[in-house]
């Protein structure tokens, strides 16, 4: 199982790699730059290659980038789209300089002009900027909520965006659990995965998926408003999470906790509940070894 939670990077790539070593996590995720802003510095190559030694240091299998949530792919004001393509080349062009090999993007919102121009603003703003992006990084769309005016709060219109983008562009799928479940989608279930996963393949394709935010929800189901809640403590409750990590595909993916935690030594509890929902752990002796 790879299991990494959302971290700073704010002292520094390398820090953050030795601090998920610490919390005993096999990946992490992190902001590419201010969440809320637009600048970013720039990386020296020695932090870069430090970095990478960490990584490996660590036994960190994966890491994943996350765009900043001033990024509105969807948006047809031309300022909004000019830097939405800026943040993506350079961000991609930075995973790629120090190996993260999947970055993860909100779809945005739409605003007056509607949500279909919206989603072809989308797959516009994604084919200019990704068709001479470095090899290595997949820009993977989150699956959202559905609150208010945003995107990709139904799996219909990521598939109409992949569409339209085309076969030339490398693009993939984020899914995050608490976006699902307020989407409507019942998470915590054997059944309602499998409903959801036959969706998936219906709609984009399974092969699409790259990984998962693991996140447990402080609102009921289809509700259709994204707040986060810690592993456990929500709606989907422990039983949710313990039908989705063992679930023969969803189990399989990258899962990144977002928790809303006080502390991240909070994220090293949180890790390990997960790995002791996994059936056939040595820490759950009371759950039959399914072999996944």
């Amino acid at each position: 199982m790879i299991i990494g939670a959302h971290l700073s990077i704010g002292r520094g790539y390398p820090a953050a790699a030795r601090q998920a070593g610490r919390l005993g996590l096999n990946g992490f995720q992190y902001f590419t730059r201010n969440p809320r802003g637009g600048s970013v510095r720039s990386l020296p190559d020695a932090e870069i290659e430090k970095f990478k030694q960490e990584v490996q240091r660590q036994g960190l299998k994966v890491n994943a980038a996350h765009l900043p949530y001033t990024v509105n792919l969807g948006s047809v004001d031309e300022r909004l789209q000019q830097f939405a393509r800026l943040v993506l080349k350079e961000d991609l062009k930075r995973a790629a300089a120090v190996g993260t090999p999947l970055v993860v993007a909100h779809p945005g919102h739409y605003g007056e002009a509607g949500l279909e121009r919206s989603l072809e603003q989308v797959a516009a703003v994604l084919k200019t900027s990704l068709k001479d992006a470095p090899a290595g990084p997949c820009l993977c769309l989150e699956t959202m909520a559905g609150q208010g005016r945003e995107i990709g709060g139904r799996l219909e219109e990521l598939a109409y965006i992949i569409d339209l983008v085309g076969p030339e562009v490398k693009v993939g799928i984020c899914l995050d659990s608490a976006h699902l479940f307020a989407a409507g989608w019942d998470m915590g279930s054997r059944e309602g995965l499998d409903e959801l996963v036959a969706a998936i393949r219906a709609s984009f394709g399974w092969e699409r998926v790259k990984m998962m935010h693991l996140n447990d929800s402080k609102t009921a189901r289809g509700s259709r408003r994204d707040r986060h809640e810690r592993i456990g403590q929500g709606e989907i409750g422990l039983a949710g999470i313990r039908a989705i990590v063992n679930h023969p595909l969803l189990g399989r993916l990258p899962l990144f906790l977002e928790s809303p935690v006080d502390d991240y030594k909070q994220y090293q509890q949180e890790a390990q509940l997960v790995r002791e929902q996994v059936r056939g752990n040595k820490n759950e002796n009371s759950a039959p070894n399914r072999g996944l």
